[in-house]
């Protein structure tokens, strides 16, 4: 296989590599567009096995007679307005302030919304007792963080049933996407009540507004154990009833996980749990849950128990990831794993480093923008000797080219003795065939690690670089870094060398066009590392080609 061979075999294997992603996100299935009203209905979770003391019966939906079910009580604290439903106590909506709506950003971003059924749910498993279905009443209280106040607390009381109250109680922290979801629970009776607590996530199947359909990027549950780390489940599996996922442990926690945000139960470490996932068959379009079952503690008869689980619902910001990662020692929750959720594809390794290196930049700096130029540019720096290495061997290559022309011209009937005369030649101007190409494989791996690492960066999304561009996660609105993009790579395709065969030639002017119809709907601060890359790689490859070409020229002279 020959130099320009390997070439084009290089570039149509990454082309598959975003054609595959791309056509992964145009595949996943659509659902019907649910009324904003409309909220999937199902039993309460059971575990498949007693996690503490016997299991009491199955639990019972409790109401009040002429109440209002669709009411939500709203929570503002300086990072978010969250909405509570007084039907289960369910958090059906959580607006953002700090980020914009994808499709229109007068509006602030919702995580938990109603379009896509997107809610917080949590209830208790036991006879009687109240569970995401149970109308529940607000007690009175401030329900706006205070100026100096660190926390605010909302509670709900669900109806007594058989001498059990049970109070449902949200912290909300200055500071901090952590919500603590606290079960209180007063046996006034006189039968020990020993309960389990389930803590879901119910979501539909729709990829999240504002996506790129270029773009593809993981919709649907992860889970995270110490035995079987991390895992995602898609949607479809979930629907077909062969998800596959570790289902019990003493640690872990379960996430529903979108680009750029997420939503995790993070239950305290050492506590038995069961994970589960399930379609919500009353759904009038596909909508799932996943969530986690945890016992409570055995409320003795005029005892009162409560178990508190948090759960993280905001961006996947890497410094908070990280610190909820920690034990509580050192100032996190435990939550070991949670970083994962950032979706750097199969190059974690790579595009981890890369990201820190990016995120070290933009301090020095302030602008993500800039700080993707620089980190562009030392990535250029590290790799020069093997850039310069490919550049020659191509520079070197355009001197020949006319000979090998002729070899074609002369020998194009007998492939044998083509390939032979080929080789002889590439052997007398010492050129390596491959020397243009083994270099750029070699770096092809990083180049995409730092490609998921700038789709997967929340904290370019809103962020503006310069003029125009006012937002490096979304596309360039006048494609301006596009058709940049097109022009470097053409002027990258004649400073190559020519292929002798037309076919071939063709195939690579066609080039620069197939891939800058895609970069047209690619996030601006991919498309400006692309643009930075291809203009140093420009002016490195025309540096040396000008030297190799004058130096083959001199030489040829001093022959006359």
């Amino acid at each position: 296989m020959d130099n320009r061979r390997l070439l084009l075999l290089i570039v149509f294997s990454f082309s598959l590599v975003m054609l595959w992603d791309a056509w992964q996100k145009y595949s996943q299935p659509k659902a019907a567009s649910p009324a904003a009203s409309a909220v999937a209905e199902a039993p309460a979770p059971k575990p498949s096995v007693n996690l503490h003391a016997p299991l009491p019966s199955a639990p019972v939906t409790t109401d009040v007679a002429g109440a209002d079910r669709s009411e939500t009580v709203t929570v503002r604290t300086d990072l978010y307005v969250a909405e509570v439903a007084k039907q289960g106590g369910d958090l059906v909506r959580l607006e953002f302030k700090a980020y914009k709506d994808s499709n229109n950003k007068a509006k602030n971003f919702a995580l938990f919304e109603a379009k896509h059924q997107y809610l917080a749910q949590s209830g208790l498993i036991g006879e009687s007792l109240p569970n995401h279905k149970t109308l529940f009443s607000v007690t009175s209280g401030n329900r706006e963080l205070a100026g100096d106040a660190r926390t605010v607390e909302l509670r709900l009381e669900a109806p007594v049933s058989n001498g059990v109250k049970v109070t449902k109680i949200y912290t909300f922290t200055r500071d901090s996407y952590l919500i603590d979801v606290t079960h209180e629970i007063e046996n006034q009776g006189e039968k020990e009540v020993a309960a389990h607590v389930y803590y879901q996530l119910q979501r539909d199947i729709n990829a999240p507004e504002g996506e790129s359909s270029m773009v593809s990027t993981f919709t649907g549950p992860a889970v995270y154990t110490d035995q079987e780390k991390f895992q995602k489940v898609d949607f479809a599996d979930i629907a077909k009833g062969k998800a596959k996922f570790a289902s019990k442990a003493d640690n872990g926690w379960i996430a529903m996980v979108q680009h750029y945000f997420v939503a995790a139960w993070i239950p305290e470490a050492g506590l038995p749990r069961e994970f589960y996932m399930r379609k919500l068959e009353s759904s009038t379009h596909p909508v799932v849950s996943a969530g986690v079952i945890v016992p409570a503690p055995v409320a003795a008869p005029g005892a009162k128990v409560a178990i508190s689980v948090p759960i993280y619902a905001g961006p996947q910001i890497q410094v908070i990831l990280e610190q909820l990662a920690k034990p509580k020692a050192e100032g996190g929750i435990g939550a070991q794993g949670l970083p994962l959720v950032v979706d750097y594809g199969w190059l974690t390794v790579i595009a981890a480093p890369i990201f820190w290196c990016l995120e070290a930049i933009n301090k020095l700096v302030g602008n993500w923008g800039w700080s993707i130029v620089l980190l562009t540019i030392a990535i250029k720096l590290l790799f020069f000797p093997l850039s310069a290495a490919s550049y020659k061997s191509m520079a070197k290559m355009r001197t020949v080219t006319p000979r090998l022309m002729a070899l074609k011209e002369r020998y194009g009937d007998d492939r044998q003795k083509l390939n032979q005369e080929m080789m002889a030649l590439y052997k007398r101007e010492k050129i390596n065939p491959l020397g243009g190409c083994l270099p750029i494989a070699v770096q092809i791996p990083v180049f995409i690690a730092l490609y998921w690492a700038l789709l997967g960066a929340v904290e370019i999304r809103d962020a503006p670089w310069i003029l125009w561009i006012s937002d490096l996660s979304a596309a360039d609105p006048y494609y301006v870094l596009p058709v940049i993009m097109v022009v470097t790579m053409l002027v990258q395709t004649k400073l190559n060398p020519t292929p002798p065969d037309p076919i071939q030639a063709k195939v690579m002017m066609m080039m620069p066009f197939i891939f800058g119809a895609m970069f047209f709907f690619f996030p601006a601060g991919l498309v400006l590392y692309w643009v930075v890359n291809n203009l140093l790689s420009i002016a490195q490859q025309w540096q040396i080609t000008r030297m190799i070409e004058s130096g083959g020229k001199a030489a040829n002279d001093s022959k006359i």
